[in-house]
Formats: C-alpha cells, structure tokens, sequence
C-alpha cells in the first residue's frame, strides 16, 4: 500500500507539476537565446557606431540581465508564484540598496556620461577633478590620473564630471604665451626683433598663425613683452624650456637689459644749517 501511495503521488505530482517544470525549463531557455541574441544586437550596433568598449560591455550586460530577468519571472509565473509581489520587493530592496549607495551611484551615473560624451580619452593631459596629468585608465566609477611628476591619482568620476574639465590634448597646436621683461632704457623694437630672431631659429615655431610679440605691460620695474607663438602640442614644452635660455643669452649679447625688481630712493638735499 505504501509503494502504491508513493506511485499515486509521484504521478499526480508529475501529472499536475510536470507540463508547468518543462514550460519553465522552455521559458529559461528561450529567454537564454532571445538574451544572447539581443546582446549581439547591441554589440554590433556598438561596434557599428564605434562606442567606447567599456560603454559598450556595459550596455550589452545590461539588455542580457533585463531580458534574463523578464525570463525568469515568467519562469515563475508558470508555477503560479505572484509575481507583481517579487517585482515589488526587488524595487523597494533596489530603492534601499540605491539610498545607501548614492554616493557610488552618483561615480556610476557620471562614469556613464563620460564615457557617452568623452570629454577626453586616454592619453589625454587634462585638469579635472582637482587633478593635472595624463588619464591612464577609465572606468564606471573613477579615472586614474597621472601627474607629470608619476604619481597615480584616482579621482570619483562623479567630481569629475561635476566640476569643469580642462582638456589640454584635445587640440593638434597650442598657444605658448611666455612673458619677457626689459628694462625702461632698453631699445623695445630692438627687443622685439630679437625674440622674433629667436623663435624663427625653432623648426617647432608654426608659420600659421604667425608669432605675435607686444608690450603687455608697463610694470614698475620692467617693460613686459608678451610673447605667443604657435606649436604642436607635442612641442610645447620644449619651446618653452628652449625660449627661457636663449632669449636670456640674446638679450645679453645684443646689450638688451633684463631688469630685476629693485626700489630707487631719491632724496632732496637738506638746506646747510645756518
């Protein structure tokens, strides 16, 4: 009688679960290829438009988990389970989880919109985030920053992103803008004929734009020339380091004073006592 109550009971259950078992096996399994087929989708569209691999991954998770997600409710629904009541608790446990992680969320969201807008790639010198340097590495909550001295610097994206971006690297040429004093007794036009003597020794100088040299400012103690030419980003410092030393070695052989701060006290004579 036993072994007949565990046969009855074994084919009621197989009777009335079985149909719904292999139904959800069936769900799980087109839901597995409908997910697989729409990652594909987006990785092609991705690669199609040239997106950023990280944005790109990050997608094509994203509509493979969603559609999982859907499959496995429904999986669910099969066996009768309320499902509006799981979706329910997923959504309140999500608004907690989002409550406690705002902060990482907020490095999420910006990392996002970074990626999508690209403000600067890597490779790039940037000032962002309170950080100067070269980005080495991007990702969905920080950017690694190298400084010119290579110290490594992780900054949250959602800082960066908030605050304003400097891209040093975006552009092919830079403008370098020096500044040279002279002193009052100097010759400016002669000043001037010798810094454009100088640079036009640079083969790093771009002919367009020109160079321009003028006087910037009349300071206490000196004539203060501006001097702006124009150079490939890959040159800039190099012309800026070069220009410093010879500017002061021509200015020195063509007689041109380079005038340090200094005060001048003048004194009336006082009346002979009688």
């Amino acid at each position: 009688m036993n072994l007949e109550n565990i046969m009855t009971n074994l084919t009621e259950f197989a009777t009335t679960y079985g149909l719904k078992v292999i139904g959800a096996i069936l769900v799980l399994i087109i839901g597995r290829i409908v997910a697989n087929v729409a990652r594909g989708i987006v990785r092609r569209l991705n690669e199609k438009s040239k997106t950023d691999p990280t944005v790109g991954n990050f997608l094509q998770n994203m509509v493979y988990y969603l559609v999982m997600t859907f499959a496995v409710l429904a999986a669910l629904g099969n066996f009768g389970v309320e499902t509006a009541s799981i979706v329910a608790v997923l959504g309140a446990a999500g608004f907690a989880i989002g409550f406690a992680m705002q902060g990482s969320l907020a490095n999420f969201a910006a990392g996002v919109m970074l990626l999508i807008f690209r403000p600067f790639r890597l490779g790039d010198f940037v000032e962002a985030g309170g950080a100067t340097g070269t980005v080495k590495d991007m990702s969905l909550f920080t950017t690694v920053i190298n400084t010119p001295d290579n110290r490594r610097i992780i900054v949250p994206n959602g800082k960066i992103f908030g605050d304003t971006i400097t891209n040093v690297s975006a552009e092919d040429t830079r403008r370098v803008d020096m500044m040279v004093g002279i002193g009052y007794g100097s010759d400016i036009e002669k000043a001037k004929q010798t810094i454009l003597q100088v640079l036009s020794g640079y083969g790093e100088v771009l002919t367009d734009p020109g160079v321009q040299v003028e006087v910037a400012e009349l300071a206490d103690c000196s004539v203060n020339l501006v001097v702006r030419p124009w150079v490939k980003k890959a040159d800039y410092w190099t012309v800026n380091f070069r220009f410093q030393r010879d500017i002061k070695e021509a200015f020195d052989h063509e007689g041109i004073e380079i005038p340090f701060p200094q005060t001048v006290i003048h004194q009336a004579a006082m009346a002979a006592e009688a």
